[in-house]
């Protein structure tokens, strides 16, 4: 009773204080439904970055493949620092420059219309298909195992997964409809604290119990017992071997960090570029310090219940936190789980409603009024989180960990609207409508066909993230030999300066940049076999290395900021 009146509690003041902020700082326009007025600051636009991408899914997916695994899985994580510095430093400001509401706009001023709302409904279906319905069933699955809501109510677990799915949808979308992004960014943030605070706090407690009430026993079995499951750099055998940063997840998370309409409309929001670029940064920064803290529960798990294995690697994470955490703290838990599931939920949700708003609804209507367009926009809302509902329940019946099965369904699209959208940076006034065209159906055949339905990389063993940056490189020359052959579109467009919005950048956006990039390299080095994934070369060898990079790193620094100074000197 007191676990479900803490997350009682919790749920409401989160949405009071997120509506009431949300309504004070808002009239009722588009603009404001949409892109909360673009007045967000970096706080917020990093709390509601961080928050749309550590979901559930994050939580449950990465500790179940440490727990069964190594921490190889964290490369999807802390390499997304180098996509998000080249957002930093080209894409955003790109886009605030052109105003853009959703990428799709960029689309179609480079190809044409037809382009642009193919590739909508590409990022539409993979919102609405797999998206949305995984944070909500990974939350009822979570939210189960710690309530024991089954025995409770004397359910079958399909008929219980099915329940909690709907009650956290619909609480999801009236969040999300009736507060707008505004809503959402604000609420992102107060549940960003939160889950910041158990993202910590679930691995130190872990280490306590796993030392016998001893903190530092705990580190010692952790560093000293099996040492070789702290190595970030994954072999061929595991889920994600060390080649494939270079190929295909280096393109996924550019599209992810740089393309995804549920990503990148944080922040477009900005109230300056200056703003949105420190946002971003700052997202970097906790996208290399949070991910050790996500996967440690996992090794903790596997410590803990070794003599007793966890039957499926899913649910290592729910099953520690139902161990070890008080039953008073298990209420505010279960309130930041179902937060971070909403968090998702909403962005996507309101990431659709604008893609469907702006790219179909609005162009047939030109001269329709703000108020008719955020009317449309919530009833799409509305049709999006149903859909999304009666699709989550079919994901209990997958057959692999729902981390890397999100990863795999991602390839369908990511892999060709990154592609698009990078050759039309480089080439902005030479493209062609028809390759982008040919390359979007060339990459759903292939992709669709041979992947996903023939599973051609499992029976030729390649991992299917190596397949994806070859497809990648594929239609990048798709798209130049069409484009030099064929039909092309020479864009002499005039650049649509914004008036309103401040472009000035960050001064220190290239230092600090460097720096994320110096700490990824150190991050690395320091879970490998070169580190302390290694007992035997935890000596001053390895030490010397870590400081050779940081001052190499360091010195690298100073220079571009010196730079900066004398050019504002002079």
């Amino acid at each position: 009773m007191l676990t479900l009146l803490m997350t009682f509690i919790t749920l409401i003041f989160v949405m009071l204080v997120s509506y009431q902020l949300a309504i004070k700082h808002q009239s009722l326009t588009a603009n404001s439904y949409f892109m909360a007025s673009r007045k967000l600051s970096y706080a917020y636009i990093a709390g509601s970055m961080m928050l749309t991408n550590t979901s559930i899914d994050q939580l449950i997916g990465l500790n179940g493949n440490s727990y069964s695994n190594n921490l190889s899985s964290i490369a999807w994580e802390v390499t997304a620092v180098i996509p998000m510095v080249i957002l930093a430093l080209f894409f955003l400001p790109r886009f605030m420059k052109e105003r853009f509401i959703t990428l799709p706009e960029f689309i179609s001023l480079h190809y044409d219309t037809v382009t642009r709302r193919y590739i909508s409904i590409l990022l539409i279906l993979t919102y609405t298909f797999v998206l949305s319905p995984a944070s909500l069933y990974l939350g009822a699955i979570t939210i189960n195992k710690i309530f024991n809501i089954q025995e409770l109510l004397d359910f079958s677990y399909p008929i219980t997964i099915s329940f909690l799915i709907v009650i956290i949808g619909l609480i999801g979308a009236a969040y999300a409809i009736f507060g707008g992004l505004g809503a959402v960014a604000i609420s992102d943030t107060i549940n960003g604290v939160f889950l910041l605070f158990f993202i910590f706090f679930v691995p130190i407690l872990g280490l306590y119990i796993l030392g016998n009430s001893s903190f530092y026993q705990g580190i010692n079995i952790i560093f000293h017992q099996s040492p070789e499951k702290l190595n970030m750099i994954g072999g061929v055998k595991d889920t994600v071997p060390f080649s494939t940063i270079f190929t295909g997840m280096f393109m996924a998370n550019l599209f992810y960090w740089c393309t995804n309409q549920a990503t990148i409309q944080k922040c477009m929001a900005a109230k300056s570029l200056e703003e949105g670029q420190k946002g971003v940064l700052l997202t970097g920064f906790f996208k290399l310090t949070l991910p050790i803290f996500l996967m440690m529960p996992g090794l903790i798990a596997w410590h803990i219940f070794k003599n007793n294995p966890i039957i499926h690697s899913d649910l290592a994470y729910p099953q520690l936190v139902t161990m070890i955490l008080p039953l008073w703290m298990k209420g505010f838990f279960v309130a930041v789980i179902i937060g971070a599931v909403m968090s998702h939920f909403n962005a996507i949700i309101n990431a659709s409603s604008t893609l469907i708003t702006f790219d179909f609804f609005k162009p047939l209507f030109l001269n329709i009024t703000d108020h008719y367009l955020v009317r449309f926009g919530k009833l799409v809302s509305i049709i999006v989180a149903l859909v999304s509902i009666l699709v989550a329940p079919l994901l209990m019946y997958a057959p692999e960990g729902i981390y890397m099965i999100l990863r795999r369904f991602t390839g369908f699209f990511n892999m060709p609207v990154i592609a698009i959208v990078l050759y039309a940076f480089f080439r902005s006034n030479y493209t062609s409508a028809l390759a982008a065209k040919i390359v979007l159906i060339f990459h759903a055949f292939i992709y669709g066909i041979f992947i996903l339905y023939l599973n051609f990389d499992k029976i030729f063993n390649i991992n299917f993230i190596h397949c994806m940056g070859i497809l990648f490189f594929i239609e990048l020359i798709l798209l130049e030999i069409i484009g030099k052959f064929f039909i092309v579109k020479k864009n002499n467009f005039v650049e649509n300066v914004s008036k309103d919005i401040i472009l000035m950048q960050w001064p220190h956006v290239k230092s600090v940049s460097i720096l994320l990039i110096i700490f990824l390299i150190l991050l690395y080095i320091t879970f490998s076999p070169f580190g302390i994934a290694n007992q035997s070369m935890v000596n001053g060898k390895y030490f010397f290395i870590i400081l050779s990079i940081l001052l190499g790193g360091l010195t690298l620094v100073i220079l571009t900021e010196s730079k900066y100074y004398l050019k504002c000197r002079k």
